[in-house]
């Protein structure tokens, strides 16, 4: 370790130390990139994406009642349910009841468990594949969820309705241009042969199927949204990071902080997931739009050239901006540009300003090009050093 990054972990130890934390230093020293080392990152993470609060007097009480708000929709979203189907097994399914699952009516609770059994396999099939090259996600967390795995409890899991449900896997049709891990619509659910994935020993679950959860709860909770396909490479990520705290009391609540910190970045992302705001000024088509809008004004001839071939931002920019590029680079680098785009007040404006960056960075391969060249560079982008994307788009910022 050089002299200088010790010099840096101990500037970010120096900025942590305060009883009330100054949100303008953090972030400046945050935007350089923040350190593993302490779990100095996922605390900064928690801090960036206004989890923590700034005062650090009431982080334990405020901690304590978000986890345990966050147990109470394990109860009610998951477990709840879960028994209800369990208990099922004791009566037929067609006696006539207050509810059942033949009724018709569609505020029926067992409506709600058919339609809420759709999304989740969505999301089963996604979190599956979260970054398959690496091991992490199919690994055993080191902290399984008692409430979940706990014995006293006799009730049907995610895996086991997942498992159990004859409903056909479908491509979501909210999902749009750019995203792949799309299926074939209308292939039966046989689609995790047994020996594909470990299954894992009674008591443990693994990492993926703790995301599965945060992704099922989110959607429960949001159904304006629910779940759209992608949002999965969102939350990896975050969870990835908490998960590997080398801190272990704040490793051990890993989901419920990640759920949170989720669930506060697609506050400000969300309406990019929502196709019906596709045109505002808030929808994904306007921020696509602004990537080239920016492109314009820093390197013309480079705009002129995408527009004579005819490539249009949503070919490449789709999946750049609803992913955070998340699906562009290794993790550990989707990791680095966080810390730069969490630190950033105006965090999706730097993005565009990254995704801009990008595009001069291979003006001269992209002017060079043809369509299909072009289209291939755009799609699975040359450049693996994002430190010299960074710089290139802050170099942008203070050239604006």
């Amino acid at each position: 370790m050089s002299s200088s990054y010790r010099i840096r972990i101990q500037d970010f130890k120096v900025a942590l130390s305060e009883e009330k934390l100054d949100l303008k230093v953090l972030r400046e020293l945050c935007f350089s990139g923040i350190p593993f080392e302490g779990g100095i990152r996922a605390l900064c993470w928690k801090v960036l994406l206004n989890y923590l609060p700034l005062d650090q007097m009431i982080w334990d009480s405020f901690l304590k009642k978000q986890r345990e708000v966050y147990s109470q929709f394990l109860k009610e979203m998951i477990i709840q349910p879960g028994i209800a189907k369990a208990n099922l097994g004791l009566s037929r399914e067609d006696v006539t009841m207050e509810d059942h699952p033949l009724n018709p009516n569609p505020d029926s609770k067992w409506n709600n468990y058919f339609r809420d059994n759709e999304v989740l396999l969505q999301i089963d099939k996604d979190v599956r594949r979260l970054y398959p090259d690496m091991a992490f996600f199919q690994r055993p967390t080191d902290y399984p969820c008692q409430l979940i795995l706990d014995p006293q409890n006799d009730y049907e899991t995610l895996r086991r309705r997942v498992e159990q449900t004859t409903l056909k896997a479908q491509t979501v049709d909210r999902n749009r241009s750019g995203l792949t891990n799309v299926s074939s619509p209308g292939k039966a659910l046989n689609l995790y042969p047994s020996n594909e994935y470990e299954v894992l020993p009674s008591g443990c679950e693994a990492h993926w199927e703790v995301v599965e959860r945060i992704l099922f709860i989110y959607a429960k909770l949001n159904p304006g949204i629910a779940y759209v396909q992608g949002m999965n490479e969102v939350v990896g990520p975050i969870y990835y990071t908490f998960a590997t705290d080398p801190n272990n009391e704040w490793k051990e609540h890993a989901e419920a902080d990640t759920f949170f910190c989720f669930t506060n970045l697609m506050s400000e992302n969300r309406d990019m997931f929502i196709k019906s705001l596709d045109d505002s000024q808030c929808g994904i088509t306007y921020k696509m739009e602004s990537v080239y809008s920016m492109l314009k004004e820093k390197d013309m001839d480079l705009y002129m050239k995408l527009q004579e071939q005819n490539i249009k931002p949503q070919y490449f920019t789709f999946r750049w901006l609803t992913l955070l590029l998340s699906q562009e680079f290794l993790l550990p680098d989707v990791i680095r540009i966080w810390d730069t785009l969490f630190s950033d007040q105006d965090r999706f404006d730097f993005l565009i300003l990254v995704c801009c960056a990008m595009l001069v960075l291979i003006r001269d391969q992209l002017l060079a090009g043809d369509f299909t060249v072009n289209m291939r560079l755009l799609q699975d982008y040359p450049i693996s050093d994002v430190h010299t994307i960074l710089a290139k788009a802050k170099e942008l910022q203070g050239g604006s």
